[in-house]
């Protein structure tokens, strides 16, 4: 008998930001790195013989919480990678909802009917991941395996191998953030054991879920925010709240409810040696302390990452606002100044 330990990727920046993230190569977030702290020591005494993952660096980055405490060599296989959004890849999943609710009803609820322009098919994702396990289980016999891999993709394999068809995969669970599940091959079929178990999550005070509530709705999604560029009618609504909309560089209107509840500003003027600077950032007091603070910034992350930037900087002066940016990954750099890593190099587990 082989076992198969199936492990979602941890916390990253999709998920932090409310953004599609297929084949996006996101990074982990402070609280993913929190969850990576927390799976380590899960596996800390159970034996596992080879650790494969998918090549994306949210999920690579995963896999070393499992194979580097007991000096393994980690086997990249982008068959193990998440479902291709095509089109939809790096946009909020608001602004998605508002553009084609049919589909991201059919994405979560009906995957038989989910298709979207550039996107994989459903199908494709199950049979080639199907056949990723397989594969790896006849080249592990009789041993015991970890395979780090993504939610959807993950959803829609451990269904259909519970016997669900892809219509029925919808109205199975979501797995939060490392959730641990265990197959079984005996040499010919793969039996799911258990499934998205994220006990260590709960143990650890880490768990994505606990801090989001989409999950939990009929349509599994929820009202959030979308942006646009900065518009003379987007910025008479600022000014109605008394906040001047600067003139340099780029700025994003953040919208939430169908108004104007804040503005993100990219200077973009002042981007050199790596480093993307954000000017303003304000949200509307009324929508603060509802964990909608962070999500624009993730706006900043792609806009500057795509320019090439490694780093990203922001001066704050207030006090009470820096651990706010502490919290979500930010450090000191001098003074006011405080930078976020956007970049790829590994850190420290």
């Amino acid at each position: 008998m082989t076992t198969i330990y199936l492990v979602r990727h941890a916390e990253a920046e999709g998920n932090l930001y409310r953004i599609a993230q297929g084949h996006y190569n996101g990074i982990i977030t402070p609280r993913g790195y929190q969850q990576l702290a927390a799976l380590k020591k899960r596996f800390e005494s159970v034996q596992i013989d080879a650790v494969y993952s998918s090549d994306l660096f949210r999920a690579r980055t995963t896999a070393r919480a499992i194979y580097e405490p007991k000096g393994l060599e980690v086997r990249l296989d982008e068959q193990l990678r998440e479902v291709n959004m095509g089109s939809w890849e790096g946009r909020t999943w608001q602004e998605l909802t508002m553009e084609d609710p049919q589909q991201m009803y059919n994405f979560n609820r009906d995957l038989s009917q989910w298709e979207i322009e550039g996107g994989e098919s459903v199908a494709h994702a199950r049979d080639r991941m199907i056949a990723a396990l397989k594969r790896i289980a006849k080249a592990n016999e009789g041993k015991t395996v970890a395979v780090v891999s993504h939610g959807a993709v993950l959803r829609i394999t451990l269904g259909t191998l519970q016997g669900l068809s892809l219509q029925e995969l919808g109205q199975t669970p979501h797995g939060d953030n490392t959730a641990v599940s265990c197959l079984e091959w005996d040499g010919e079929t793969l039996r799911v054991v258990y499934r998205d178990d994220n006990s260590h999550l709960v143990e650890a005070g880490a768990s994505t879920f606990a801090k989001q509530k989409w999950w939990k709705s009929e349509k599994m999604f929820d009202n959030g925010q979308y942006y646009r560029p900065m518009s003379e009618e987007a910025a008479t609504a600022l000014a109605a709240l008394g906040v001047r909309v600067p003139q340099e560089g780029e700025c994003l209107a953040v919208y939430m409810d169908g108004k104007v509840i804040g503005l993100v500003q990219l200077l973009t003027e002042q981007t050199a040696d790596g480093i993307g600077w954000v000017g303003q950032y304000w949200i509307c007091p009324e929508y603060r302390g509802r964990g909608l603070g962070i999500p624009p910034l993730g706006q900043a992350v792609r806009y500057y990452r795509e320019k090439g930037c490694d780093r990203l900087r922001l001066r704050c002066e207030d006090p009470q606002y820096r651990g706010f940016w502490e919290k979500y990954g930010f450090y000191a750099v001098d003074e006011d100044i405080l930078e976020q890593y956007i970049g790829y190099e590994d850190k420290a587990l």
